[in-house]
């Protein structure tokens, strides 16, 4: 096989590797209900069949990185391919909730294994800057498209079959990548590859898990619990524990000293913050199709494909040739910006708006989002050597899942903390039952199932109302988040010059310095 054949080949099959994890993570909220009522998991089991993917993911993404960069990234995608189309088999079948949980915690191992994977191999194959930013915002965009097509494909699956079905349609797909991943796939690896220092593995994990676990739980249960200050500062001592590890050895998991570059450090905290506003689109709007309009699942998975499009139009088309005409830092800057004001244009949505009022606005910051995301991810692969893309990969990764995690603490917490502050019940309601509705919108729907017709109507009224308000705010916060993510770029990512040269080490140091 020819040097380009082989080239667009390892994109494409890295293209068909993005879109599973995330149809999946995204199919398995609607098909919760319908394997609830199947296993009869309990209400702890619920949560952990929804987290124990993206625990195992989040905490294992800086270890697979630096595997990758040692025993190669071809051969640790194809061991992750073949792990996870395993795991999907056994998830589709699972006929216990145990069984299940321990599943999908396999899934995430195997998850944290391609996406650094790709990254490295892409970053391997396209060694021309305007190529190689295209093919990074293809991946990108066709990761974000995946989001997208979740609910959409999920909802078409479990309308005809039963709840296994969205984990099972994992397994060809990722048979087929391995196929041909194994045998057009470039090695990518470090020629001299170190030692993995063992003790750094656990440390990592224990980091990213007690930090990424104490957001996870202050969204959902508030800052009164204990237990979460305990696992923050026991996730933030193994985090520190860990970077004074790695500035001793010889042979680190992760070289820290790739953080006094400026492109890379730059890109990774706009990548993090940039996570942080997009969750608006991706939880709120869920929310608003589903639970304030009553649509179903795949309607609303439908109603919010473009958003996605838009990533896609400008991952892959406006960010490579934007770059050469306004440099890395304004095409960032300018993403970031178009994605605040398509936040802003959120603000004039109501209950009675159409649907198609609503596109522009998803459009803006699905580009600017599209924009952003792909200069830094492309940054971020071509401000390191090609022998630490995997590692570097992996911060960039572990940093997004972070700002995602983040962005749903506190979005969530404003849109629940202002749905609480105005719901106005109508008066009759019996205070245990306006205690109720007080939680969420969709309390307020279960609530009103048990009150009178005339008391109902007016319940839910009153709730869709207050969550609108609830979702103004949030949106408020994403567009001030975006905004200043844009003037950080500006300013840490000015330097950076418009077409990184594919060169080692000593170079980068002279081009991309603080």
């Amino acid at each position: 096989m020819n040097t380009s054949a082989r080239k667009w080949g390892t994109l494409a099959i890295c293209l068909l590797v993005a879109l599973v994890p995330n149809i999946d993570l995204t199919a398995l909220n609607q098909a919760v209900p319908h394997l609830s009522a199947d296993l009869h998991p309990s209400s702890t089991q619920i949560l952990w069949i929804a987290d124990a993917y993206g625990f195992a993911l989040a905490g294992l993404l800086i270890t697979m990185g630096g595997v990758g960069d040692r025993i190669g990234h071809k051969r640790l995608l194809l061991i992750g391919t073949a792990l996870f189309a395993a795991a999907s088999a056994v998830t589709a079948y699972a006929p216990t909730a145990e069984l299940l949980i321990a599943a999908r915690a396999v899934l995430g191992v195997a998850g944290a294994t391609l996406m650094p994977s790709c990254l490295s191999l892409i970053r391997r194959a396209f060694a021309e800057p305007k190529e190689r930013t295209m093919a990074v915002g293809a991946f990108m965009g066709v990761a974000g498209l995946a989001v997208g097509l979740g609910p959409v494909l999920g909802g078409a699956l479990l309308d005809h079959f039963w709840w296994g079905s969205v984990f099972l349609i994992n397994v060809p797909i990722m048979a087929a990548a391995l196929v041909a991943g194994a045998l057009v796939l470039p090695e990518s690896r470090n020629p001299v590859p170190g030692r993995i220092d063992l003790p750094s593995v656990p440390l990592s994990v224990a980091g990213v898990l007690g930090v990424v676990y104490a957001v996870k739980e202050a969204a959902a249960h508030g800052l009164d619990q204990q237990r979460i200050y305990v696992s923050a500062a026991a996730g933030v001592l193994a985090l520190a524990a860990f970077l004074i590890r790695q500035t001793r050895l010889d042979e680190p998991l992760i070289d820290v000293r790739l953080f006094r570059r400026a492109a890379f450090t730059g890109s990774v905290v706009t990548n993090m913050f940039a996570m942080f506003a997009l969750v608006a689109q991706s939880l709120i709007f869920s929310l608003f199709f589903q639970l304030a309009l009553g649509w179903s699942p795949l309607k609303a998975g439908l109603a919010g494909l473009p958003g996605a499009a838009g990533a896609v139009l400008g991952g892959v088309l406006l960010a490579p040739p934007l770059i050469a005409v306004l440099g890395r830092a304004r095409v960032v800057t300018a993403g970031m910006l178009i994605a605040a004001a398509g936040y802003t244009m959120y603000l004039t949505i109501g209950l009675d708006t159409s649907y198609w009022a609503m596109v522009p606005a998803m459009l803006l910051a699905g580009i600017g989002m599209g924009m952003g995301l792909t200069v830094t991810g492309d940054t971020v692969l071509a401000s390191v050597p090609k022998e630490r893309s995997g590692a570097a990969s992996a911060i960039s990764e572990t940093a997004t899942e972070l700002g995602g995690a983040l962005g749903m603490a506190v979005l969530g917490s404003v849109l629940n903390a202002v749905y609480r502050n105005v719901l106005d019940l109508p008066a009759g309601v019996p205070a245990p039952a306006a205690s109720a509705a007080a939680d969420s919108l969709g309390a307020a729907w279960q609530t009103a199932a048990g009150l009178p017709d005339a008391l109902a109507a007016q319940v839910v009224a009153a709730a869709r109302e207050a969550f609108m308000d609830g979702m103004h705010a949030a949106l408020v916060c994403s567009a001030g988040c975006a905004a200043l993510v844009a003037v950080f770029a500006l300013v840490t990512l000015r330097n950076v010059p418009k077409a990184i040269p594919d060169a080692e080490e000593p170079d980068l140091e002279k081009v991309i310095s603080l």
